[in-house]
């Protein structure tokens, strides 16, 4: 079902104790229905759509339709025009989304001409502008992802004066990369390892501002180091882990909701995609667009390296059906099998 098949209710209040990152690329519409196979209250946020392709593209549903499952879901924005800005927050709430976030952290020399990213901590009028201008618009919560400095800003009170100064303005959530972002020199890559983290300013950022809601982002891997985090703000956001490991989002719902767990193992989170998967290939859709982003379903495990190969080496040609997702499937679990055979013999 798509994300205008049905009557949706927006929400004013969202769940942010744990999500995962926009990541472009990766965090497409095929990416946050398997996530939403293995975690039911994680919130899941669009790669970065910028307010160019959704107001003068000629096809705005390729960029904001979603399956009805990924529900929460926060749409991420690039841009710095404040009408524009206001304009596609308004279209994110008639699409149904339960959030609209502004981009203020992307590092990329190809969006920083633009006025998009990282580069808006250079220009803090803008951020409020457009923060205002969006939370008019829409009835929707408007959130704010950005660093905690550009360059050479090595001082806790540029982040502090920053979300200062937009909280003024009436910001209420702030995502932190805890690194700052460097804007000439180091590739997007590099510029989510090089600089180093300083989780110690944005727990600070919580103490300063204690009614603001204060989500850490940057290096997080594991549910321990979420749960610590968790001790000193009100959310985590999981980046790169979430993605090349996504069991990793298994325990979430239990550990940080207090929810059941939505599955038991790897095996009952591909079983839940199958139908989706199914449904998209009749569509038309590549089975490897969909495939790519389940590789790291079994990292670690025997039969891991088996199915990443299989579907790299057969899910790529035109006419892959679903059964080689299935066949991929029972080779992980035909190594499994003989492990457990080989540990028993011991």
């Amino acid at each position: 079902m798509s994300s205008q098949d049905s009557s949706i209710q927006t929400h004013k209040s969202v769940d942010r104790r744990f999500s995962v990152a926009p990541m472009m690329d990766w965090t497409t519409r095929d990416y946050r229905v398997f996530a939403r196979c293995i975690t039911q209250h994680t919130l899941l946020y669009t790669e970065m759509v910028t307010t160019g392709a959704l107001l003068h593209g000629d096809n705005p549903d390729r960029f904001l339709q979603y399956d009805e499952c990924e529900h929460p879901i926060a749409l991420q924005l690039g841009g710095s025009d404040a009408s524009e800005l206001a304009r596609c927050a308004k279209m994110a709430e008639q699409y149904g989304y339960d959030e609209v976030n502004l981009n203020a952290g992307c590092p990329s020399d190809r969006v920083q001409n633009s006025l998009i990213g990282a580069i808006l901590m250079a220009h803090p009028d803008k951020v409020i502008a457009a923060m205002k201008a969006m939370q008019d618009a829409t009835s929707l919560p408007v959130t704010l992802k950005h660093r905690i400095g550009l360059d050479d800003q090595q001082e806790y009170s540029v982040v502090r004066d920053f979300v200062g100064a937009v909280a003024d303005a009436g910001t209420e959530t702030f995502i932190v990369h805890a690194r700052n972002a460097i804007l000439q020199g180091l590739s997007p890559k590099e510029n989510r390892e090089i600089p180093p983290l300083k989780y110690d300013y944005v727990y600070q950022l919580k103490k300063d501002f204690p009614d603001l809601e204060i989500i850490i982002n940057g290096g997080v891997k594991t549910l321990a180091e979420t749960q610590e985090h968790l001790r000193h703000v009100d959310g985590v956001m999981m980046g790169r882990e979430a993605y090349h490991n996504p069991w990793v989002m298994s325990e979430i719902d239990s550990a940080v909701f207090g929810q059941p767990a939505l599955v038991n193992d790897r095996f009952e989170a591909l079983e839940r995609f199958i139908p989706y998967a199914e449904r998209q290939l009749a569509q038309g859709e590549r089975l490897m667009h969909m495939t790519r982003h389940l590789l790291g379903i079994f990292q670690g495990l025997p039969g891991g390296k088996q199915f990443r190969r299989y579907l790299s080496e057969n899910g790529h040609r035109s006419d892959a059906k679903i059964e080689v997702l299935i066949d991929a499937i029972e080779l992980v679990k035909q190594q499994l099998d003989k492990a457990k055979d080989k540990s028993n013999e011991q």
